[in-house]
């Protein structure tokens, strides 16, 4: 073979393995796999707390892995899902048959994976003293129809109802509309929208006439192992699906209640991916799904999907 045989041979393969290279490529520049890399996820803010003990665990399980989620309302986690610059939204809603039709078009596989049951509780200021309400009630509440603490509580000597929600396009508010409103919209004079759930709780606190609608997710007491202890600052009210609200047909968000039926205003979280590459998002949707990561959704309060779960009675103190 000559010199010039060999230089043409050479500069053929440098060239071939070039090309595979740039092929093997994905266009979007993504490198992450299942387990490593580096990608960024939207999720509702009402469920941070949560996403936040899953992320550090996932990242310790997975050294060369690093999420980085963004927590906005979840309107616009949906929308950045369907524009693909995410590949992962966690909501509290599954896709609606226009959005599976919309990403099929486009030749994606969207999969929604349900990882938790989460109650939407109610909170009043401590000194408060109703402690008791209705679906019914509630629905008076949002619509407009009980403009006052009377309306639903004729003893009451609080003036007008000053209901807070986290965000105008949050799931809680979502949840309101669809399944308390039967798509009808919220027409309660006097609406307050904070920008974050914990200013939920701290407007709540600081307002007698305030009944702030949450995920009780954000109410857990972490210092109690049995999670049968809410936090302090507010009162958690009993919700009853009976129309005349008493203690004994009304129920807290406890997982046993969310468990068993018993709680009225229970919704599912989702993790909603459209991910063709089934890298790292894949990865970190099916970790929350594993065992370990249904573990921590357990003990933060929330009601994982899997898992066996035992019932068993302990005594509450208000104290």
């Amino acid at each position: 073979m000559t010199n010039k045989t060999f230089n043409i041979i050479v500069g053929l393969t440098l060239v071939l393995g070039l090309f595979a290279s740039c092929k093997d490529k994905p266009k979007n520049g993504r490198t992450d796999t299942y387990s490593s890399g580096t990608i960024s996820f939207v999720s509702d803010e009402s469920f941070s707390p949560i996403i936040e003990e899953e992320k550090e665990v996932f990242e310790m399980t997975y050294p060369q892995a690093k999420i980085k989620p963004v927590y906005t309302d979840e309107l616009n986690a949906v929308n950045m899902l369907m524009k693909t610059k995410v590949w992962l939204a966690i909501t509290a809603r599954n896709y609606t048959q226009k959005e599976l039709t919309n990403l099929q078009s486009r030749q994606f596989a969207p999969v929604a994976i349900p990882l938790a049951y989460d109650g939407l509780a109610l909170i009043v200021n401590n000194a408060n003293p109703d402690s008791c309400i209705s679906v019914k009630d509630i629905k008076r509440i949002l619509s407009g129809e009980a403009k006052q603490w009377k309306d639903v509580y004729p003893n009451s000597r609080l003036g007008e109802f000053d209901v807070v929600f986290d965000n105008k396009q949050s799931s809680t508010v979502h949840y309101c509309v669809d399944s308390i409103l039967n798509g009808r919209p919220i027409n309660s004079p006097n609406i307050e929208a904070v920008k974050k759930s914990a200013e939920v709780i701290n407007y709540v606190s600081t307002h007698k006439n305030a009944i702030g609608i949450i995920g009780s997710n954000w109410l857990n007491d972490k210092r109690d192992t049995t999670n049968v202890t809410f936090k302090k600052e507010v009162k958690v009210m009993a919700v009853s699906r009976v129309d005349n609200a008493t203690p004994q047909t009304s129920y807290k968000p406890y997982q046993a209640y969310l468990y068993n039926g018993t709680y009225p205003l229970k919704r599912t979280i989702y993790a909603l991916l459209n991910d063709p590459l089934h890298g790292l998002p894949w990865g970190f949707a099916q970790f929350i799904a594993s065992p370990k990561g249904q573990m921590i959704i357990f003990k933060s309060s929330l009601l994982p999907v899997k898992g066996d779960i035992s019932i068993r009675d302990v005594n509450v103190s208000n104290e």
